[in-house]
């Protein structure tokens, strides 16, 4: 449930309600919008049956809350949130480009690339070290030598850095280089990664799983939460379904439901949705007009030999013309870009 107090209500009535909560062994989460402040209840609501909440100064009402997810409940925190990723944000107002090869594959490689989608307006600078691939011959990553190589492209352009982890091991590695961690598709409901996403203390990307539906990727997004870690980004790329056109059906209606019913922000991948880069400009165009905040773009230098998704990915030409044809749409949704 959720406590909505009344507009200017004073700190001491706020303070009333939480501590009548946490006495019940709850835990309260404080919302503050300019007008209204909110206060979540998180736990088994039913040790509040004796406690009549309403009679609390200052209480304007109280409201239930169905769904199994809180803290990525938009009820919970009707403001957007922001996640700051280095020296950029995601979130309202901006449109965010994560844009590098599907795999580190060797430092001159990854400088080239982030030199030439900072170049384009690229503002973070993706890479693969930790390769989760379907068969177990395909290349898997250069692991830690390519998060060096990461950190050192991000000291030389200035680009904020992100790479997807798949353990715990990779956690510990990645937050010594990187300025955000990605859990993949894969992934997404390894609830014991989950959580150790989520006390890394890093800013979290993530990806929808291959067939996840909206409430449990939202729940994958607590287990994070729950933690302590309030900085996830939501990614969508693509859900499998019967269609073989393309390598995933890219759901962009789930960027209007998520508006709708979470806080956090949320990007598209048109890379790995669609499988060809032919598709990515269109698919990335239309991410931006409804709502995205931002795009995750793979781009190689020669993706014909690429040891990861070559086919996927768009040349520094393609890239350079996709970011200049975004702007555009950018101006029609109000976001900044460059």
């Amino acid at each position: 449930m959720i406590i909505v107090m009344k507009p200017g209500a004073a700190q001491s009535s706020i303070q009333a309600v939480i501590d009548s909560i946490e006495a019940k062994g709850l835990s309260a989460h404080l919302s503050k919008g300019e007008e209204v402040t909110i206060i979540g209840v998180i736990g088994d609501k039913s040790r509040l049956s004796t406690e009549n909440l309403s009679v609390y100064k200052d209480v304007e009402r109280i409201v239930p809350v169905t769904e199994s997810y809180k803290l990525s409940n938009k009820k919970f925190h009707p403001e957007p949130t922001i996640v700051k990723v280095g020296n950029t944000q995601i979130g309202p107002g901006n449109l965010t480009i994560m844009a590098g090869p599907c795999a580190v594959e060797t430092e001159e490689q990854l400088m080239c690339i982030a030199q030439n989608v900072k170049a384009s307006g690229a503002t973070i600078l993706r890479g693969g070290a930790y390769k989760p691939r379907t068969s177990p011959y395909s290349f898997q990553g250069l692991e830690e030598e390519g998060l060096r190589y990461m950190q050192t492209a991000s000291k030389e352009t200035g680009l904020a850095t992100i790479c997807e982890v798949v353990s715990q091991d990779a956690i510990e590695a990645a937050v010594k280089y990187v300025d955000m961690i990605q859990i993949g598709a894969r992934n997404m409901q390894n609830f014991i990664l989950l959580r150790e996403a989520g006390r890394s203390g890093m800013p979290v990307l993530l990806k929808r799983g291959l067939c996840a539906t909206i409430d449990e990727w939202l729940n994958a997004a607590e287990y994070i939460m729950s933690e302590g870690n309030p900085d996830v980004v939501l990614c969508e790329r693509g859900i499998r379904t019967y269609e073989t056109a393309t390598r995933n059906t890219l759901d962009l209606s789930a960027v209007a439901v998520m508006r709708e019913k979470s806080h956090l922000p949320i990007i598209v991948d048109p890379s790995h949705s669609t499988g060809s880069y032919k598709y990515v400009p269109s698919m990335a165009k239309a991410a931006v007009a409804c709502g995205a905040d931002g795009l995750m773009i793979e781009v190689h230098n020669d993706p014909a030999h690429a040891l990861s998704d070559g086919p996927q990915s768009l040349t520094f030409q393609h890239f350079e013309e996709l970011t200049r044809e975004l702007k555009p749409f950018c101006d029609i949704v109000g976001r900044s870009f460059q």
